[in-house]
């Protein structure tokens, strides 16, 4: 019997407590008090806590240019007055014009009939260099090579310490900034990735408690990264940097310090030994002997400064970035060191990783250089795969020996063969430093099956190891680029899980970035060079700010890319032929045509006829989302053209691709099956004949395994959770052999590979689309409304499962479905945050906590 109760618990709910009411998490931009947005019309978030349902009728947000002004009550920049409005997600600044390079502070407090909240603690944002404004620091670098890492330096002086200092940096390639000695934020590879031969970030850091009355000392380090000749076409010979310090004094803000002739530059001792390309992305040469020790005058002193070089860097726009950056999310000690042969060593990390090594090795002399290799596995005779990344470590001499930690190139890796160590290097001084952007867990997944728990677990680690620098790449070690198809299979999955619409923000800008005139797209973005993909790959510019959308209400992305969606559709109509997208040539900037990509063995996702359908299906997909987004930006004309557009693909492909013999679309793999039922090309009367053949073939032909690779993944997964297939995706979750993720866990695997079986990366995005699956088909819990303002909780109940524990962290709050089946039938609890209306079995209700029976 499906619906038995729905019920509130009576004061387990919600314990009425006025006094209790607070503002949590609070943002601008989606972001934490963030330095140096990119425009001077920000928007704020916030929710609401409370210990009894709260909603808000209205709001009212202050706004002030110093924090003590704000707490006051004084606040001079604006203040919107009671406005009437339930919105607290991406509400958008109507005060007076804000300014480049400024600092601001807010807060904001509800209203309801509840009563009123106190006003939030105070938060601050600065704006960034924008609106004309530019960097008054001109870029300046030393010119000794791409692969050398710089350090310039300089010192200044102020009259007395300021209250409030915010140092503006713009590197070509990674920096690092230290001030008196003293780097000036933990942030590692800094900063995000941008088209660097068309645009650069900017990166803006607050140096307050670090400055002093007197003489101040300034050091940037700077690595080449992606800013290369044979990548951006770089202009000058090594990075470059660019930065301005401004202060506040009196009430006001100064310019005090730029980068410019001025500045003294030398080598550092690390350099970079890769090309960043395919299997080159190479490591880092470290010589001890040049590296200073520390940060001290005494250290920097003793290295061979010269004048630093002025670079003009015409056709780069230095922008803000809109991301977080990344962090050491993670210090892990080696587990094991063994030897491998004389004065080689072999160490285990004991999972794979993206990351740093930092290894302390005993005194040798000087000059003694150690070879480093990473490797994500081992090969049958106990050796590592030679993966082409390598790093080099060059002895100081030192009694006291010396550490080693990258700085500005990374690996992945689980493994690390040392070479001509004559020593065993001692296990608990070598670490690994796993990195990844700073940025809030979201989803988290626990069941009573502890296989469907350690699939979930292995998806979530291998994306957290993938999104870092305001991307989320293929893999960290092989080609490390921002494919649009591993973005679109992993898009849902990881927006469950993560907070990412920052990391969306500063990914859309590359896509923005790299189009061509004509409205081709690469396959990847950044684009370096050419990559491979297809149609479903370029369509990552309509897909990604679409779910971006709806699962933070944060329209920005809308906007930003809309114009460029309907570019890319005039190359679509360029090479549509017959009423179909057919295949459109390689070119310099991308290559290949795909429909799926890596699928199991027996599945041929090479043959013309699906390769076709699945092109056209991700722009059936397309349609869908622009119809809504037209909507949505009032672009009626437009919405109108989309349907109409749909309508006409979708019945072009029922014609050409349906064999209605055998109830297939094109080849009757699992994905020329599962897309044209998602994407609604499937005519009505035949879904259930075309799903019952999906089911048999299953069966039949994959014996009940997952038949699908990149593309087909997400798709299947989504089309389950619509179709509520729940059995059907248990049963192929649970084989424990090839091909499934079992099969590769029980295979050691600690991350997701690139193929189902003898794979070339063990950390790969390929097949995690499964993770949206946990949550919204066993949790059920699947947005209505953009932000999940409006939800639907309806868990599927699979035969194989006794309970299941999800959580959501939505722009309101935390969502929890926990289920357990009984005697009596299957116990449903559901707690509903402020801000939200759910509906469940069929009722909408507001704020609270649920439980009924089915």
């Amino acid at each position: 019997m499906r619906k038995k109760l729905i019920l509130p618990i009576i004061g387990v709910a919600f314990a009425a407590c006025l006094g209790a009411q607070s503002l949590t998490d609070l943002r601008c931009e989606g972001m934490y008090n963030p330095l140096g947005i990119d425009n001077t019309q920000p928007h704020f978030s916030w929710k609401i806590h409370s210990q009894e349902a709260f909603v808000q009728t209205a709001f009212e947000i202050e706004m002030a240019s110093d924090a003590t002004l704000l707490r006051e009550g004084k606040a001079d920049v604006w203040k919107s007055g009671k406005t009437t409005s339930p919105q607290s997600v991406m509400v958008a600044y109507k005060g007076k014009p804000l300014h480049s390079r400024q600092l601001y502070y807010w807060r904001v407090k509800a209203y309801g009939k509840q009563g009123v909240t106190p006003w939030s603690e105070p938060q601050r944002f600065s704006v960034g260099i924008v609106e004309g404004d530019r960097l008054q620091g001109g870029y300046i670098g030393l010119g000794t090579g791409e692969e050398k890492a710089v350090m310039l330096q300089r010192d200044f002086n102020l009259r007395q310490a300021p209250a409030e200092a915010l140092l503006h940096v713009c590197s070509l390639g990674y920096h690092e900034a230290y001030v008196n000695g003293r780097k000036v934020s933990d942030e590692v590879l800094v900063p995000a990735v941008s088209q660097l031969d068309k645009r650069s970030r900017i990166v803006t850091y607050d140096v307050s408690q670090l400055l002093r009355a007197g003489t101040n000392h300034i050091v940037l380090w700077i690595g080449s990264g992606w800013y290369k000749k044979r990548t951006f076409k770089a202009a000058y010979n090594g990075p470059l940097v660019a930065a301005d310090l401004d202060v506040k004094v009196g009430g006001s803000w100064q310019n005090v310090m730029k980068t410019d002739s001025s500045w003294k530059a030398c080598e550092s001792g690390y350099s970079d030994t890769g090309k960043w390309g395919s299997w080159q992305m190479g490591g880092e040469r470290m010589d001890a002997r040049v590296m200073p020790a520390d940060m001290t005058d005494a250290s920097l002193s003793a290295m061979n400064w010269q004048e630093a070089q002025t670079a003009m860097v015409d056709a780069i726009e230095a922008t803000p970035q809109m991301c977080e950056n990344n962090i050491v999310k993670e210090n892990i000690v080696a587990r094991s060191v063994e030897q491998l042969a004389d004065s080689t060593w072999l160490i285990d990390m004991g999972k794979v990783l993206n990351g740093f090594l930092e290894i302390h090795l005993p005194a040798l002399p000087g000059g003694t250089e150690i070879k480093a290799s990473y490797s994500d596995h081992l090969q049958a005779d106990g050796d590592i795969f030679d993966m082409q990344s390598n790093d080099f470590f060059i002895a100081s001499g030192r009694s006291d020996g010396d550490t080693f930690r990258n700085r500005f190139n990374h690996h992945c890796f689980r493994y690390v063969k040392l070479s001509g160590l004559p020593v065993k290097p001692v296990r608990s001084e070598a670490k690994a430093l796993r990195i990844g952007m700073n940025v809030d867990e979201t989803g988290t997944f626990v069941c009573s099956d502890s296989d469907l728990n350690s699939i979930h677990q292995m998806l979530t680690y291998t994306m957290d190891c993938l999104m870092f620098s305001g991307y989320m790449v293929d893999c960290a070690h092989i080609e490390r680029l921002g494919y649009g198809g591993d973005g679109n299979a992993s898009t849902l999955s990881l927006q469950n899980m993560f907070n990412v619409a920052p990391l969306y923000m500063n990914w859309l800008q590359a896509w923005n970035d790299a189009i061509r005139p004509d409205g081709g797209l690469p396959h990847t973005a950044p684009n370096p060079y050419s990559a491979g993909g297809g149609p479903y790959w370029c369509s990552f510019i309509v897909q990604a700010p679409w779910r971006t959308w709806m699962n933070y209400d944060d329209d920005r992305l809308l906007h930003r890319c809309y114009d460029n969606m309907k570019l890319w559709l005039t190359y679509v109509d360029a090479h549509t032929h017959d009423g179909l997208l057919g295949k459109w040539p390689n070119n310099e900037y991308r290559n290949w045509y795909l429909g799926d990509w890596l699928a199991p063995r027996g599945t041929d996702v090479t043959l013309e006829e699906s390769v076709t359908l699945v092109n056209n299906c991700a722009l059936v997909q397309s349609y869908n989302e622009l119809i809504e987004i037209a909507a949505y930006l009032g672009k009626d004309a437009d919405r109108q053209e989309f349907e109409q557009r749909r309508e006409r693909l979708s019945q072009r492909i029922h014609e050409a691709f349906y064999h209605a013999a055998d109830s297939i679309y094109a080849t009757g793999s699992q994905l020329d099956l599962c897309y044209p039922l998602l994407t609604g090309v499937v005519p009505e009367e035949l879904r259930q004949a075309v799903t019952n053949v999906l089911m048999h073939r299953t069966e039949t032909i994959q014996k009940g395994h997952l038949g699908v690779g990149l593309v087909g993944v997400p798709v299947l997964a989504e089309w389950a959770t619509q179709s509520r297939q729940v059995d059907f995706v248990v049963r192929m979750l649970k084989q424990p052999d090839y091909p499934g993720y079992l099969y590769m866990l029980r295979n050691g695997a600690t991350a997701t590979w690139e193929d189902w079986d003898n794979p070339r990366s063990y950390l790969h995005n390929c097949f995690n689309g499964m993770g949206s699956w946990f949550v919204q088909a066993l949790g059920g819990i699947v947005p209505l409304s953009p932000g999940y303002r409006k939800v639907s909780i309806d868990p599927q109940i699979p035969q194989a499962l006794d309970w299941v524990r999800v959580s959501r962290e939505t722009p309101y709050g935390s969502i929890i479905v926990h289920w357990t089946k009984g005697k009596q039938g299957t116990k449903v609890h559901v707690v509903i945050p402020n801000g939200m209306t759910a509906v469940i079995e069929g009722k909408e209700v507001g704020a609270g906590t649920y439980d009924y029976v089915r």
